[in-house]
């Protein structure tokens, strides 16, 4: 009776040995996909308080076409204690003539936050003719990062 207890319990038939193959073939595809997924997923999306390159590239070297490609079409300009809502080409003509005046040496980024959807960045900016202060609040729209607002505040020299 023991005996056949024992052979009822480790039954085992050739026919399935097909379907245990199928089985772990499944997990280990389902192991990949789940491997590599999140990955994709990092890669595409943009972290709150990260940058596009070239905004940085653009407040370093003084380039006001290239960083008004980020503006929003109307956004919240602050320069020397002017502050309006200009239109995206009116704010890139006055970045412009700030840049002119103060030509940009260096731009480093000393704190940066947000949450999903908005961020914000705060950095030094070396001109020529001192240090600015600069923030930028930043939205995403359609997964791309828009200026919505941007302040030059003069660093007072003490």
């Amino acid at each position: 009776m023991v005996l056949s207890l024992f052979k009822n319990t480790f039954y085992f038939d050739t026919s399935m040995i097909n379907t245990v193959l199928k089985i772990n073939s499944f997990k280990r595809a389902l192991f990949l996909v789940l491997l590599v997924l999140p990955i994709q997923v990092k890669v595409s999306a943009i972290a709150p308080g990260d940058l596009p390159p070239a905004m940085i590239d653009a407040l370093k070297s003084g380039n006001s076409a290239e960083l008004a490609k980020y503006f929003n079409s109307s956004i919240e300009l602050a320069i020397a204690g002017q502050e309006d809502i200009y239109s995206s080409q009116q704010a890139e003509l006055i970045v412009k003539n700030f840049f002119a005046k103060h030509v940009p040496t260096n731009f480093v980024v000393l704190h940066k936050g947000g949450k999903e959807g908005s961020q914000y960045i705060i950095g030094n900016l070396t001109t020529s003719t001192g240090n600015f202060r600069v923030t930028l609040l930043i939205k995403q729209r359609d997964n791309k990062p828009f200026i919505h607002q941007l302040r030059f505040e003069e660093e007072n020299a003490e």
